[in-house]
């Protein structure tokens, strides 16, 4: 790694950046417990303080109508220099069941090369060494090879809520020609790859009622219709047999993966048996035609995530309940639109729900649009350099089936979205015993140095294909 530009700053500072990877995941900054408030607080105000030490100017935090973000930068690459801008966030996840962690998730500890504490990977590591790298070109270079840009934000585990606001007031400060989020991961430790895409989401609640009130089953059953009947057929028909979505329209907006997309998925060696296996499952399902990988990163999806109707405690309770419901998630491609599958959606289960029987629908949240990065943006390739510099690998291309709010900031504030994760499929993200694999972390920080090192090369002109 010698012709790494940190290679050797790294050498001598690794103690100090472990130390304060341990008292930053020492913060239970738990964006889904009120009671926590106070933590995020103080995990904003951390995450500050490590900016400032490491060169970054103009550090601040940035209210929101709920929790606090973290804004720095450091602008003296000159104009014809790209601006970057780094997204990440310092909030975490819930750290229930307790019983299940062998450590505590707040008392971070390092065995066997891997960092375990709640946050490690998702994503106070991803969002430190992307700070560190800051400090490592500053020390070793006295600059940067272009202007930089940071917002680590405080509510995306609980659905970023107040982020397209905070966007939208922040516009001008955050104006970026790039835009580079650590917040995903890679196909294997010794397969590199870059995310190229994340999926959209919209939700909704649905509560059917049919009866003022719960009804003897003995005297009314047989003659009234049963919210638990109802609820069961409607979750039923959402798939045909071939595990397609019924909804109609849900499929006509789904772009097909471009050549070099599809070549990357099909050079990638997956295990569908360990898949099984990490999932807990002895069977997969899904749509007919479609591998399991397809199914769970480059197709659309729609699933049932809850139902809840009727008497459910020990025993039983003779009655036909008044109510019933359901919670449905789809999770969507590009070029999908939330509003136009939100409309299709309600439109479908109106038609399937019988005169005589209320129904509400209710969505959670406005929804959150899929993204995709085209693989031939100069970007993309600057990215793939760096990486290919570090793992000693040319990266594959690949897709996560998750979703965040990466798509607001591409949208937002016009620029294509870089990802540089460094997670690994086993990195138990929102589960017990999360972890941070410290070589991947390493190799992050000197990637973050390789990719700002061959964006200020191409310079704003070469970005822009020019």
């Amino acid at each position: 790694m010698a012709d790494l530009v940190l290679a050797d700053w790294l050498d001598g500072e690794r103690d100090r950046i472990v130390e304060t990877l341990l008292a930053w995941l020492r913060i239970p900054s738990i964006s889904a417990h009120a009671d926590r408030a106070s933590d995020v607080r103080r995990s904003a105000e951390f995450a500050a303080a490590v900016m400032t030490g490491a060169g970054l100017e103009h550090v601040a935090l940035v209210e929101t109508d709920g929790l606090p973000a973290v804004y720095g930068d450091w602008r003296h690459a000159g104009a014809d220099a790209p601006t970057v801008l780094v997204y990440g966030h310092h909030d975490v996840q819930p750290v229930e069941p307790l019983d299940e962690w062998r450590s505590p998730p707040f008392e971070p500890v390092i065995v066997d090369g891997e960092c375990l504490a709640r946050g490690a990977i998702d994503d106070k590591g991803q969002v430190l060494y992307e700070i560190e790298a800051v400090r490592g070109l500053l020390a070793e270079t006295g600059g940067l090879p272009v202007n930089l840009k940071f917002l680590v934000e405080g509510e995306e585990e609980i659905g970023s809520p107040n982020f397209e606001a905070l966007l939208a007031a922040e516009r001008a400060r955050l104006a970026a020609d790039v835009i580079v989020v650590s917040d995903t991961g890679m196909w294997a430790a010794d397969v590199p790859s870059i995310c190229v895409g994340m999926r959209g989401l919209v939700a909704f609640d649905v509560t059917l009622r049919t009866a003022a009130g719960d009804l003897h089953s003995g005297v009314f059953g047989g003659a009234v219709p049963n919210p638990a009947h109802l609820v069961a057929s409607i979750v039923a028909r959402l798939h045909d047999e071939s595990g397609r979505v019924t909804v109609p329209g849900f499929y006509d907006d789904v772009r097909p993966l471009d050549a070099a997309e599809a070549d990357s998925l099909a050079r990638l060696a997956f295990d569908e048996a360990a898949w099984r296996a990490n999932a807990g499952v002895a069977r997969t399902e899904g749509e007919a035609g479609y591998s399991v990988l397809e199914r769970t990163t480059v197709r659309p999806t729609c699933d049932v995530v809850g139902i809840g109707v009727g008497y459910t405690g020990p025993g039983i309770k003779t009655i036909v309940p008044a109510t019933g419901g359901f919670k449905v998630t789809f999770r969507l491609v590009p070029d999908q639109r939330p509003p136009a599958v939100a409309d299709a959606f309600e439109s479908w289960l109106r038609s399937r729900v019988p005169d005589g029987v209320e129904v509400e629908i209710e969505p959670e949240g406005p929804g959150v649009a899929p993204l995709v990065t085209d693989v031939t943006e100069p970007a993309i390739g600057a990215l793939a350099a760096a990486i290919e510099r570090v793992w000693g690998t040319t990266p594959l291309f690949t897709r996560e089936g998750g979703s965040g709010p990466e798509e607001s900031l591409g949208r937002m504030l016009a620029a294509p979205v870089l990802f540089l994760g460094v997670g690994l499929p086993g990195d138990r993200i929102h589960a017990p015993n999360e972890r941070m694999v410290m070589d991947q972390f390493w190799k992050g920080l000197l990637a973050a140095a390789e990719l700002w090192r061959e964006l200020g090369d191409l310079g704003r002109s070469g970005l822009r294909g020019g």
